[in-house]
């Protein structure tokens, strides 16, 4: 997945959680799961797009949680570090270290 790629995806994630809580709320539970990294906590060079996405990821699901009634909850899950394309441009070969996506 190309970098504009993902942004479109976190974009989309958005919009389905709008359209998806009305329904959870009227069930009253349910819970929002977004994914989101260790970066999107901290700050890495060469990463910038990257990281501001998922501090764009843990900001928006601390408000819709704020937001949601009862009974739902919104959460941000980091996977811990993972052997991607990105990971490799940042660390190299060291990136070999860590599972891949598809042990994860």
């Amino acid at each position: 997945m190309q970098r504009s790629d993902s942004s479109v995806a976190e974009l989309a994630k958005a919009v389905v959680e709008r359209k998806q809580v009305p329904d959870m709320i009227e069930k009253r539970h349910g819970i929002i799961i977004n994914l989101s990294s260790g970066w999107g906590r901290s700050a890495a060079a060469e990463v910038a797009p990257y990281c501001a996405s998922k501090w764009a990821i843990e900001g928006l699901t601390r408000s819709i949680a704020k937001e949601l009634p009862p009974g739902l909850a919104a959460i941000a899950l980091s996977p811990g570090v993972v052997n991607t394309d990105m990971l490799t441009s940042c660390f190299g070969s060291s990136a070999a270290l860590y599972q891949t996506t598809e042990t994860w």
